[in-house]
């Protein structure tokens, strides 16, 4: 009798279970999916499991199916196969991955709170809603603040990896996590709020995760770190991959005027220019703002004038791309679209009309970069051979800077010790050259202490001079015209010894050049050494030199 009883109490009980189902079963099962993975040749490289978290193909499952594949689609509770289109996140640590696929999902509802410990939570498995299994929370560890891992005692079935984990409202709060044997009793699940809140970000295109799929990242939804992505993808990514970004973030952003001048620029380098004026006339009409779109029309025109002109192409002239620079002015009167105007005007040689706008721009309050204005603006009047002008504009451009100076000043300092050597202000270049010197320590090279010594000469600083042609030779010891250059300085000095010691050292660099043998065979002469001085005098005129016979005729 006893016998009996026990039994009838285990069926009561087994059918207690039976029926204790969740009523939420049926419905959340059309949510789970499987996921397959491709490798660029169509092998597959994983299944596994996963859900929807949003209506527009939002999903998230486990990472790892995801490493070196090209291709995933996801097939539904109903058997409808769907492509993954993108990856929306991911991270490696607790293998996670958030994607979406193509068209509309039906999705979980994500708890937004930690399950506390001894909650019961249920195992919602693909395409089975029979063995809907159930256990007890019996772990909530919690990682970044807001998430937890969860220990279950539960014995996770096998190919139940990335299926939700569910609490009594139906609410998912965990993916299944593989357990570590398979006589584990006990299972595991990550966050599925920590899962849903994976996103891109404008440095997501050096995840280390996501450089690890071929699958395409999905741009994020805050414009600047959209563009961010746009602007490293430009030079980190192959051309397909770059284009593909382009033309989704024109998709995703069709209002903003960056999308279009991307395409657009892309298109120009390729010569498609008929594509590339397309899309900025689609930027004038359609995008926001208004004088930004003018301003990059003009200026893509303007750098093809400049970088690329060797393909006409009509509808592209600088008249065009001024009327373009106006117009975003006229919009906005912003600096940045005037100057633009200024560096046209300039490219058509309108140099005069040029440099007022660029002094105007220079003198006018509020403009970050006047040393580059007063420097644009002596290069106008460089163009129109007004020296003088010229130069007072290299001083404003310079009065931008105060000492020390920093690396910026470097290149108008280098511009205006050239200028002055050319108008026979030598001391002052040499003023230049030596705060160049001080600022560019690492850069200079034998070339700079070579132009250094010419403008000393000019300045009849000579001892300076002397010790830059030797910086230069000691630079550049296979370099016979410093040589030469050095030993006619020592010479011009009165250094005869040292000029023939230079003189011989040149021609052990160079047996076969003419210039070792005329300053040894010169200064030989000037020490009264005439008869060996006119034969290395002669061998100079032998090896081509046109001095030599004129030295020869004057000390024979």
């Amino acid at each position: 009798m006893k016998k009996i009883l026990l039994i009838l109490v285990a069926c009561h009980l087994s059918l207690i279970a039976a029926t204790a189902q969740p009523d939420w079963v049926k419905k959340a099962s059309k949510s789970v999916f499987t996921l397959k993975t491709f490798a660029h040749d169509g092998s597959l490289i994983a299944s596994s499991n996963g859900f929807f978290v949003g209506a527009q193909g939002e999903a998230v499952s486990n990472f790892s199916p995801f490493k070196g594949a090209a291709r995933a689609i996801v097939i539904d509770a109903a058997g409808k196969e769907m492509n993954v289109t993108a990856m929306m996140g991911a991270n490696e640590t607790y293998d996670v991955a958030k994607f979406r696929v193509a068209g509309k999902t039906l999705p979980l509802t994500v708890c937004q709170s930690v399950v506390p410990t001894g909650a019961l939570a249920w195992l919602l498995p693909y395409h089975d809603t029979k063995n809907v299994l159930s256990g007890t929370i019996r772990k909530a560890e919690k990682f970044q603040a807001d998430y937890a891992y969860y220990t279950i005692a539960m014995k996770m079935p096998e190919q139940a990896v990335s299926c939700p984990l569910l609490n009594d409202a139906g609410e998912v709060v965990g993916l299944m996590q593989p357990s570590a044997s398979a006589a584990d009793t006990l299972s595991y699940a990550v966050s599925a709020r920590f899962a849903d809140s994976l996103k891109v970000n404008g440095l997501s295109l050096n995840d280390p995760a996501l450089k690890q799929t071929s699958i395409k990242m999905e741009l994020p939804d805050n414009l600047t770190d959209a563009n961010l992505i746009l602007y490293m993808a430009g030079s980190t990514v192959d051309s397909a991959t770059y284009v593909s970004l382009v033309d989704d973030f024109i998709s995703k952003f069709p209002s903003a005027p960056e999308g279009y001048l991307y395409r657009a620029n892309t298109k120009a380098a390729a010569g498609e220019f008929d594509a590339a004026d397309s899309d900025m006339q689609l930027a004038v009409k359609t995008a926001e703002p208004k004088d930004f779109a003018h301003y990059n029309y003009a200026r893509i025109i303007y750098n093809k004038w400049v970088y690329n002109n060797a393909k006409a192409y009509g509808p592209w002239t600088l008249d065009k791309a001024r009327e373009e620079a106006r117009q975003a002015y006229a919009i906005n009167p912003l600096p940045a679209y005037r100057q633009m105007e200024a560096d046209i005007l300039y490219a058509q040689q309108q140099y005069s009309q040029a440099h007022d706008l660029y002094v105007e721009l220079a003198r006018a309050d509020g403009n970050a970069d006047k040393a580059e204005l007063w420097f644009y603006a002596a290069r106008c009047k460089e163009m129109l051979k007004d020296t003088t002008t010229m130069l007072a504009l290299l001083d404003s451009t310079m009065n931008c800077f105060t000492r020390p100076y920093l690396k910026e000043a470097a290149t108008y300092l280098w511009y205006r010790a050239n200028a002055r050597m050319d108008a026979g202000k030598y001391r002052e270049a040499v003023s230049d050259m030596n705060d160049y010197e001080q600022l560019m320590a690492a850069q200079v090279n034998a070339q700079f202490y070579y132009i250094r010594h010419q403008a000393e000469i000019e300045g009849r600083l000579y001892q300076q001079a002397l010790n830059d042609i030797s910086r230069a030779v000691t630079m550049e010891p296979d370099k016979t015209l410093y040589y030469a250059e050095k030993a006619s300085l020592e010479i011009r000095v009165g250094h005869y010894d040292e000029a023939l010691a230079t003189a011989r050292e040149c021609i052990a660099v160079d047996p076969d050049g003419s210039d070792g043998y005329l300053f040894l065979g010169l200064a030989q002469c000037l020490k009264g050494n005439k008869a060996e001085g006119i034969a290395n005098l002669q061998k100079a005129k032998d090896l081509g030199d046109p001095q030599a016979e004129g030295l020869i005729q004057k000390y024979k």
